[in-house]
């Protein structure tokens, strides 16, 4: 394998946040990289890795048959199973997953887990929130007519199975932002995920937009120019992906704290994580907005460094 340029598969679901974490290690091991979305029938679709035997004919997907991978990269939970399976069929190659695999860590070369999943061992590397494919240093041109004069971004997300996201919750957001529009001459862009429901994106319509500039999914997305170009970020508690991006700008970055359906220990872990590293500051009512500075997270580049010197010790033991 060179490992200055290793063949490398990227496995994931098809999702946007997968995709980045996964692209994100890749980008900085190699650019011989290519993307599979992991198909699988049922019953393996439904249940968690583990509980029943992996076979060749599972994936619905098909798999490139005049080559080999030197390394596989995974994330999610259906492409679990192509790894461990990929392993098996070719037992040379590099299998790393990223996130807590919810089976043993033996059945990949690599893990990389937050530290918030308090997932640890011998071939267990942890990273500091979520890692993605975004980079310290960018110019995007200005293709949104968004003025980048004193910017924050608020970052919508949505319901999950650990938060509520209530049609009060999101009027007191709006509350919050409009006070912080009164208090200060700031530019205000608001972005919703996937996961935002129709009622909150019509409430954010209502209260916010004679104010801000809304993007709701259609169009080209600002996200990464906003990365880029914002002053301050606000950020809903319910993503640690958007709060891990978000922190490649080293910008103040406020998350406002949305009410749990059940105590999780994973949220919490991260939340307390990013405000002991003077990363996140909860929202308050003030409208004030302070500025503070921390070290830039570049958890991809960190930790490809770390796996590179990993397989060159390898390489020379074998």
């Amino acid at each position: 394998m060179n490992i200055h340029s290793p063949k490398i598969w990227s496995l994931t679901d098809g999702s946007q946040g997968m995709i980045s974490q996964t692209k994100g290690l890749a980008n900085e091991l190699s650019d011989k990289i290519k993307e599979l979305k992991t198909e699988i029938i049922f019953p393996w679709s439904k249940l968690q890795p583990g509980i029943l035997p992996i076979f060749s004919w599972i994936f619905k997907n098909k798999l490139p048959s005049n080559e080999i991978p030197d390394v596989v990269i995974s994330c999610g939970r259906k492409s679990v199973y192509l790894s461990v399976y990929l392993k098996k069929k070719y037992p040379n190659i590099i299998n790393i997953h990223i996130q807590n695999p919810k089976i043993s860590s033996k059945n990949f070369t690599y893990v990389i887990a937050p530290n918030h999943d308090a997932l640890f061992g011998e071939n267990v590397i942890n990273s500091t929130g979520a890692i993605h494919h975004f980079k310290k240093f960018n110019k995007l041109k200005n293709h949104y007519k968004i003025s980048t004069k004193n910017l924050i971004t608020c970052i919508v997300g949505g319901e999950n199975n650990h938060y509520n996201f209530s049609i009060e919750n999101t009027l007191d957001l709006c509350k919050k932002i409009k006070n912080l529009k009164n208090y200060n001459d700031n530019e205000i862009l608001v972005l919703t995920s996937r996961r935002t429901s129709k009622n909150i994106k019509h409430i954010l319509k209502k209260e916010l937009n004679s104010i801000s500039t809304l993007w709701f999914g259609e169009g080209n997305n600002p996200y990464e120019f906003a990365l880029y170009n914002s002053s301050y970020f606000i950020i809903t508690s319910d993503s640690t992906s958007m709060i891990s991006e978000a922190s490649i700008s080293g910008k103040p970055i406020y998350v406002y704290q949305l009410p749990m359906k059940r105590k999780s220990k994973r949220f919490i872990r991260f939340h307390e994580e990013f405000k002991k590293m003077n990363i996140t500051r909860d929202l308050n009512t003030s409208g004030k907005l302070d500025n503070w500075t921390y070290t830039k997270l570049e958890e991809s580049k960190r930790i490809a460094g770390i796996i590179k010197k990993r397989i060159i010790k390898r390489n020379n033991e074998s």
